[in-house]
């Protein structure tokens, strides 16, 4: 078993949320990859879609998720399963910062709104 220790756990800041590696190809794995983002509040979700199936677990705040054509919200507990190739948005809602912990498989891309991949650098 291996333990990553949380001092060398590296961070990438993209639009208004900070994405901290807690396991990744990078740091030893083989199949799955796992980060807690943190999102500020009013930051605006950006849609997008991706090649695998991501779960986000909420840890603190309150999330307004868009899959598809569907609003839902999730509060602390609740998991999010993001289909793959299903266009979808997270947003922090209220005052509160969003906190989550996502699970996406390692070779997982996401595909932006005007087509361009993009592979995230906390899942590599």
């Amino acid at each position: 078993m291996a333990v990553l220790r949380a001092p060398a756990t590296p961070t990438h800041e993209l639009g208004g949320a900070r994405f901290t590696s807690l396991a990744s190809p990078a740091r030893g794995t083989t199949d799955t990859s796992v980060w807690v983002v943190d999102i500020a509040p009013g930051t605006a979700g950006t849609p997008h879609r991706l090649t695998r199936e991501e779960v986000f677990v909420v840890l603190s705040g309150r999330a307004e998720v868009r899959l598809g054509d569907e609003l839902s919200h999730a509060g602390p507990g609740d998991a999010v399963v993001v289909p793959p190739g299903v266009p979808f948005a997270l947003a922090p809602v209220g005052e509160e910062p969003l906190r989550a912990l996502c699970c996406l498989p390692v070779g997982g891309q996401a595909q932006l709104a005007d087509g361009a991949p993009f592979t995230p650098p906390w899942a590599m």
